[in-house]
């Protein structure tokens, strides 16, 4: 069958940002410290290496070998939460002094992207975002005075990440699922656990405090397997 451009529905696009979590370790290295992160205005994804060796035998090229690939990212936000000033290289060491250059604490992250196509625009779905082992580094913060165009600070960082060893496929620092493509079962039951539940009276459950599994355990529970 001869190929189709541009069919109506089949043209998508990716846009937006919402939902960011961040998840800091707890005593047993998981992460199970979940707090929204508001103002986010921009997570870049970032991703270097797999930079290219040639080599040369019998005077000819013989082959080319890949380096390993590296996932960074950068964050853009208006404020961040209380506990990513660990992770920001800063302590409190009195009530409402805080030191900075101290050691940063590595971090998960997760946050949600908008899918789109040409009939149900924005509605139609969204990707989810999962983010392990990162740490940020030192950044600018530029304080002006106040005038007659008055902004407010837009704090930023660079993450870089460590991948993390998996029982499906090479150490990975990121996961993506699409919600279009997952089972929708499967992906709300992940979203609760990310998010935590809040306590059913009716049903008599408690609520749940979220954490970000590790990736083993999405791909276990998104495939079912």
């Amino acid at each position: 069958m001869r190929l189709e451009f541009d069919k109506e529905s089949e043209r998508f696009y990716e846009t937006g940002i919402r939902n960011v979590v961040l998840y800091t370790r707890d005593q047993n290295n998981d992460y199970t410290v979940p707090e929204a992160w508001n103002g986010v205005t921009a997570i870049n994804e970032n991703p270097s290496g797999a930079d290219v060796t040639d080599l040369y035998a019998d005077d000819i090229k013989y082959l080319s070998m890949r380096a390993a690939e590296n996932f960074g990212l950068s964050i853009t936000a208006y404020s961040y939460p209380e506990s990513f000033a660990e992770c920001d290289g800063t302590k409190e060491v009195a009530p409402g002094v805080v030191m900075g250059q101290q050691s940063r604490k590595s971090f998960g992250l997760a946050y949600i992207t908008t899918e789109g196509n040409d009939v149900d625009g924005n509605d139609y779905g969204e990707k989810l975002h999962l983010v392990y082992n990162a740490t940020a580094a030192p950044s600018a913060r530029n304080y002006q005075t106040i005038n007659e165009s008055p902004s407010a600070i837009e704090f930023s960082w660079e993450i870089s990440t460590t991948p993390v060893s998996n029982k499906h496929g090479k150490p990975s620092a990121t996961l993506t699922i699409s919600k279009t493509k997952a089972n929708a079962t499967k992906y709300n039951a992940l979203l609760d656990t990310l998010w935590g539940t809040d306590a059913d009276p009716t049903a008599q459950t408690e609520g749940t405090t979220g954490r970000l599994p590790s990736i083993d355990d999405v791909i276990t529970a998104m495939s079912g397997q």
